[in-house]
């Protein structure tokens, strides 16, 4: 309105300097940051605050990265910051055991966890117990992080989702975030934190632009770790998701918004410690749960979170069944059908929704 004043009352002129005036005093709030932006700039910003932290992993230096996560972090902090390792998974984690005993903090990037499997002994053997049996005296400040979960085209062997593999575990802490805020708030907490870290990042998200706030972009952001966030408020239903999931899960809330159906969906952050109180004062509210995972359904992520809500107070507030959406039941399928349906998929979210509100 004021620029249009102007122009009414002094011409074009006029209108073009004030409007340079307020796009020169207004900062912008937020921008478009993508998920593997985000990381590269969680870890350029604590490798500039602590010089204990440092990168290795398979074609992280001179290459950038396998997915590029790890942009110029080489040529800014060199080759005893930033460490390529031999193809080889084994060795990546078994070269770890000594840095954090000598008070370094390493971030250990797997190509993928699917061969994470291969470091498993350090990871669940070394990493994980040895605070614990030393009673506290040797932390263990490893951050394991890398692409989790099912890619695209890329069959059995590489489409797999660790997070109740690892949730499994005590003495790991395990996370698993959406969006580009949840990736650096969250990698920031894991570097420092004094236990050993999970961090399951998706191959499919790392090229998803996010809004990221001003507070976000600040080098001091960080997000607490076993804090679940509600990414939409609703009074309906309850949909617990995690990673890229929960993308699915708010696009399948905006089409039951249209049929006057309101979802409350929980984006989890962390697998473990689990946010059970969160995901308990919603079902309280909504009286339903669905739980959403990319995983497969045995032993699950969303078998834990059911369980919880039998096990609390907010089993006596369900009115009906709790219901999990997960892959399927068999190894990743290569063709693209197929894998398109042994993963959830935004009808199979609705589906779940109506069935379980016998709609």
């Amino acid at each position: 309105m004021a620029a249009l004043r102007c122009f009414l009352r002094s011409g074009k002129g006029a209108v073009s300097v004030l409007l340079r005036r307020e796009l020169h005093a207004t900062a912008p709030a937020s921008a478009q940051v993508m998920v593997r932006d985000a990381l590269n700039q969680a870890m350029d910003e604590e490798l500039e605050r602590d010089e204990r932290v440092f990168l290795l992993g398979e074609e992280v230096a001179q290459y950038d990265g396998a997915y590029k996560v790890s942009r110029g972090l080489w040529k800014k902090y060199g080759d005893k910051r930033i460490i390529d390792t031999p193809i080889t998974e084994v060795m990546c984690d078994s070269v770890l055991a000594p840095p954090p005993q000598a008070g370094l903090r390493p971030i250990c990037e797997f190509m993928t966890f699917n061969f994470s499997m291969q470091a498993i002994d350090q990871v669940i053997n070394s990493a994980a117990k040895t605070y614990y049996m030393s009673a506290g005296l040797q932390p263990v400040p490893i951050v394991f992080r890398g692409p989790n979960g099912a890619s695209a085209g890329v069959a059995a062997q590489h489409s797999q989702c660790f997070a109740a593999w690892y949730g499994h575990c005590p003495g790991l802490k395990v996370i698993s975030p959406w969006s580009a805020e949840d990736c650096k708030g969250l990698l920031k907490s894991a570097i420092r934190d004094d236990n050993p870290v999970v961090f399951l990042e998706n191959e499919l998200m790392y090229g998803v632009p996010f809004e990221m706030s001003e507070e976000a972009q600040s080098k001091d952001f960080t997000i607490p770790i076993g804090k679940a966030k509600i990414e939409r408020p609703g009074s309906h239903i309850t949909l617990v998701s995690h990673s890229r999931f929960v993308g699915h899960c708010l696009d399948a809330a905006a089409v039951l918004a249209k049929e006057g159906i309101e979802c409350e969906v929980i984006n989890l952050r962390t697998i473990r410690p689990l946010d059970v109180e969160c995901i308990e004062g919603s079902v309280m509210k909504t009286n339903h749960l669905v739980t959403v995972e990319g995983g497969w359904p045995q032993f699950g992520v969303g078998a834990e979170i059911c369980a919880r809500i039998m096990e609390g107070p907010a089993f006596n507030y369900l009115d009906a069944p709790a219901v999990r959406v997960t892959g399927v039941d068999i190894p990743m399928p290569y063709a693209k059908i197929l894998e398109d349906n042994s993963i959830p998929q935004i009808k199979d979210i609705i589906f779940s929704v109506k069935k379980t509100l016998n709609v």
